[in-house]
């Protein structure tokens, strides 16, 4: 076993350990190729897991959800109990540098469409399963458009992940927001409103009463991002709805469809990440996506991703822009390094 070793040293992106007792804490590792299958945390790192362990204990104490900064890493946390009475913790670690929108591996015609929607006002969901990059994906967009276009931005998180808080540019500057229990996301998106932000962020809709929220910020003159676990772009839509309809009863779906700007479903590859987004146009009430949400018909949405990627691909000029990934081919629906 090793003192000098801290939790820097452990190449992982998930760490399972376990709380009530020492026992075998095991990762899911961030080296290429081996971000699939969990390891068994070395030998010499015991002592290490030993400190964090307790670290863990004494931040979330009775809680189950949260963060903390260790060694030099900042980590979510989440605590569950298993079946056998053992307790145990999930670790995700966090990047704390803010990423560049340039620098993610989007192709280039598609990342500078994604700028653009900084300019307008609505809702910009970024979709996909669990541990796809949505929240790299979704702050990368809000420091750009803070950098870009100036202006104040909310965020309400549960926890706080990206350091966002104060300037970015000349005239952009975040305020954040933590959330500590579930009925705070609607009161904390209410209360933004009245900080008159040009952006807002939210972590993840997980109550009836934030969807509700959120989507009366989006038709109300602010650019909402929010990240949705989904396995599709139409399941991102229909979970919103479900989850506003039990706050605000039927006619959700003509509100989604008049605040709806873009949505982007995110799945990570081995070359980088794979998209799929769809996008409305801005001050056209007569839209197809528009028209497919209010009329309850989201299992067409596929047909008009395939459009717009092609839309995108052939209006996109030779050659990637710098800092993206140059793909050798193009599916309409995806965009991926073959």
């Amino acid at each position: 076993m090793s003192s000098t070793l801290t939790l820097n040293d452990l190449p992982f992106i998930d760490l399972y350990v376990r709380l009530d007792q020492p026992d075998q804490a095991l990762y899911r590792s961030k080296e290429r190729g081996k971000g699939t299958i969990n390891q068994l945390v070395p030998p010499e790192y015991q002592l290490m897991v030993d400190r964090f362990m307790s670290a863990v204990n004494e931040s979330l104490k009775e809680g189950n959800d949260g963060s903390i900064d260790f060694e030099g890493v900042r980590c979510r946390l989440s605590k569950q109990k298993m079946s056998d009475n053992s307790s145990w913790v999930c670790a995700r670690r966090i990047n704390t540098v803010i990423p560049d929108l340039d620098k993610l591996g989007l192709m280039g015609h598609l990342c500078e469409h994604m700028k653009g929607l900084g300019k307008r006002d609505g809702l910009i969901m970024v979709s996909g399963a669990t541990g796809h990059g949505k929240t790299t994906t979704a702050v990368a967009l809000l420091a750009y458009y803070l950098r870009t276009y100036g202006g104040a931005a909310v965020t309400i998180e549960d926890p706080v992940e990206f350091m966002l808080k104060g300037r970015h540019g000349d005239g952009g500057h975040c305020f954040q927001v933590e959330v500590r229990q579930e009925e705070e996301w609607a009161v904390c998106l209410k209360r933004a409103l009245r900080w008159a932000p040009r952006y807002i962020y939210v972590g993840e809709i997980r109550t009836p009463k934030a969807a509700e929220q959120l989507l009366r910020a989006a038709t109300t003159g602010h650019l909402v991002i929010t990240t949705v676990h989904a396995g599709s772009p139409e399941e991102a839509l229909m979970g919103l709805i479900f989850l506003a309809e039990q706050a605000m009863g039927p006619g959700v779906q003509n509100i989604l469809a008049a605040g709806l700007t873009g949505l982007v479903y995110q799945t990570m590859r081995e070359a980088g990440p794979s998209i799929r987004y769809l996008y409305t146009e801005a001050d056209s009430p007569g839209d197809p996506i528009r028209s497919i949400i209010r009329e309850n018909k989201i299992g067409m949405l596929s047909t008009y991703v395939d459009r717009i990627a092609a839309r995108l691909a052939n209006a996109a000029p030779t050659g990637p822009a710098p800092g993206t990934m140059a793909p050798v081919t193009f599916t309409p629906s995806t965009t991926k390094k073959a």
